[in-house]
């Protein structure tokens, strides 16, 4: 009788257990989404109803493929290709509208004063948690949080001092230098060549970020590069893919090189970062490239606060820094420079408008940083790619508390999408001619083309803007001048116009131009 007795209790306790387990999965799967879709139709939201653990995420991984299937007419409607499901939402439910990434409610925000707040209030609207497989490409300042962010953001800050910049033009020059010569030796007899010149742009950025990033230790930072590409198209192709509960964990064959490669990559900027080091710690080496920067910034703020567990970056910081230099530094400005160039092959006049500013400015020398400041033309038109063509399509941020956003409550546990791509092609923000190229828009500044409002934010907003913002754009500078001051250039009939999102925005199949060499 007493082993019955005990069985029974067992099993009690186990269906206890079983049922406590699965009324949390059932309000985990759905009872809290269903709440979430309530309070925010309540409030006037649209969107469709939720769907067990998927949300949309088919119809988001559908549309895009449909999307990207193939190319595009050459316009700057880019809309129904690199934010296909956002605007096919907006276009189904209003402005008013959410859409759903997997379990969580996202609340799209398209006016420039919710943005202005979310961008501005960092604490109330955190980051999301980063994507595991994101993190294997970078984490860093851009994914912190908190007082750990503003550690980062204030040790990290020297190294993109203007005056470190101004620093930085001769390796700029040198790594232009570098793609003319490319360039030039591809010429015929006639001073012209058709090529696709997005692999000489990507290896040009990629060559300025190492130099800058390693000083003479660049080779080896090139070397990351390659590991790193490789990891963002494995990690891009991934998160395409309909998110399923734990799949991660699996060993399948890209999951065990995605961790080949990181292991890889931590490898070689630890002995890059260790060298580093100790050259900086017997005076051989000074601080005149980024990581050097970093870290005699890093030592000061540990030598100011003491040698305790949470002051200073760690080396592990310090590599996740390293690899976030890379990608957003020379993902942004390659992307913001292909298109520039796809832009100018379509705008002639436009073209001819930049080189003769150009010429004036600097004539065959070599760009200085007082004349690149004055170049008014190229700076329109960079800012005018940035708003048909920005970087990122978009940015989300959570909501872990219940917050007020204009006339809206925003319950725990969903998030905010800030479409940038939608939000700088917006007519009611820009005008009848949102979809076109107009540099003259910026033409007093992007202040005014605004109106002041926050409809303009390629390089984000706020506390939380780029900190390579300066860097990104004053590299693009350099190398569109010194292009313009040998090259012209049209696009060739290989061009497909096929925008893509690759973690930045990419041409999917290339960038084929005719170069001319310009005979001055």
């Amino acid at each position: 009788m007493e082993m019955e007795g005990s069985a029974i209790i067992v099993v009690i306790v186990v269906l206890i257990v079983g049922l406590t387990w699965a009324w949390g999965l059932v309000k985990w799967l759905w009872l809290r989404p269903k709440r979430l879709e309530r309070l925010l139709r309540e409030q006037g939201l649209e969107g469709n109803p939720y769907r067990l653990l998927f949300g949309d995420s088919k119809e988001i991984l559908n549309m895009h493929k449909e999307a990207t299937s193939k190319p595009m007419n050459l316009s700057h409607h880019i809309l129904p290709r690199v934010s296909s499901y956002l605007q096919h939402t907006l276009n189904k439910h209003g402005k008013n509208s959410f859409i759903w990434f997997g379990r969580k409610p996202r609340v799209i925000i398209t006016e420039p004063e919710l943005i202005k707040d979310v961008l501005n209030k960092m604490h109330d609207f955190p980051k999301p948690d980063t994507n595991p497989f994101v993190k294997l490409i970078a984490t860093g300042l851009v994914n912190h949080e908190g007082e750990k962010w503003n550690k980062h953001r204030r040790i990290i800050s020297p190294a993109f001092h203007l005056e470190k910049l101004k620093n930085m033009l001769p390796i700029f020059f040198k790594s232009c230098n570098d793609l003319i010569i490319n360039w030039e030796e591809m010429l015929s007899s006639d001073g012209s060549c058709e090529m696709d010149v997005w692999p000489s742009l990507q290896n040009l950025t990629r060559d300025v970020i190492a130099r800058t990033s390693f000083g003479s230790s660049y080779e080896e930072g090139r070397k990351i590069f390659q590991l790193l590409k490789e990891q963002a198209e494995l990690a891009t192709n991934v998160m395409m893919k309909v998110y399923i509960p734990g799949w991660r964990f699996l060993p399948t064959v890209t999951h065990r090189r995605m961790k080949e490669i990181d292991k890889e990559i931590t490898s070689l900027l630890t002995l890059i970062i260790n060298s580093k080091e100790k050259a900086l710690e017997v005076g051989e080496a000074t601080e005149d490239d980024l990581l050097g920067i970093l870290l005699g910034s890093n030592h000061r703020e540990i030598e100011e606060h003491g040698n305790t567990k949470n002051v200073g970056m760690s080396l592990e910081d310090v590599i996740e820094e390293c690899k976030l230099f890379y990608l957003a530094g020379q993902e942004t400005t390659s992307v913001l420079l292909v298109w520039t160039m796809v832009l100018l092959s379509k705008y002639p006049d436009w073209q001819a408008r930049a080189r003769d500013e150009v010429l004036q400015v600097f004539g065959k020398q070599k760009p200085n940083f007082e004349g690149l400041s004055h170049l008014k033309i190229v700076t329109m038109i960079l800012n005018e790619v940035l708003r048909l063509y920005p970087p990122i399509v978009g940015l989300n941020r959570n909501v872990h508390r219940d917050v007020k956003l204009g006339n809206l409550i925003l319950p725990a546990g969903v998030q905010v999408s800030l479409p940038t791509a939608i939000v700088h092609h917006d007519c009611e923000l820009w005008g009848n001619d949102a979809n076109e190229f107009n540099p003259e828009r910026f033409s007093e500044g992007v202040l005014k083309a605004t109106n002041g409002r926050v409809s303009f934010f390629p390089f984000g907003w706020g506390p939380r803007i780029c900190i390579g913002q300066n860097f990104s754009l004053l590299e693009a500078k350099v190398v569109l001048s010194i292009i313009l001051q040998h090259f012209s250039f049209e696009l060739s009939p290989a061009y497909a116009h096929a925008p893509v999102t690759i973690i930045t925005l990419q041409p999917q199949y290339g960038a084929h131009f005719i170069l001319h060499k310009v005979e001055i």
